[in-house]
């Protein structure tokens, strides 16, 4: 596995990814509407960082979160090319899954996550590309 990107909560993608491109030069690559959110992604070197701003009047993991905390890193993600056979290894190793089975994720990825009660509190995301 390796680092595939960092996933930001926020209220405004557009300000953030004009900010991110001006100052780190991360060109956005890709952008479009997925599960509530306006999620675009800025290539780096080593991976990406997703924005995720939900749509007005959208529901879900990321306007709960940015109720809570506010804007910031929601989650972590890493690259895997077999996710069924991640997922098993991570439970093997007793960490928790929040999805039981991949499913769809932005960019056309299969994703899952996995709880952060058991990993550090951190939010950890599995893509397979």
């Amino acid at each position: 596995m390796q680092f595939d990107h960092a996933g930001i909560a926020t209220d405004d993608a557009d300000s953030l990814a004009a900010l991110f491109t001006d100052a780190f030069g991360t060109p956005v690559v890709h952008e479009e509407t997925f599960d509530g959110l306006q999620v675009t992604f800025l290539e780096m070197d080593n991976g990406y960082f997703e924005l995720l701003e939900p749509l007005p009047d959208a529901d879900g993991a990321i306007p709960r979160y940015l109720d809570s905390n506010g804007p910031g890193i929601h989650h972590v993600a890493l690259e895997t090319d077999d996710i069924s056979a991640a997922l098993e290894t991570v439970s093997a190793c007793g960490i928790d899954r929040i999805d039981e089975e991949p499913r769809p994720g932005a960019w056309g990825h299969d994703v899952a996550f996995l709880h952060p009660k058991t990993t550090g509190g951190v939010l950890v995301e599995l893509v397979e590309h």
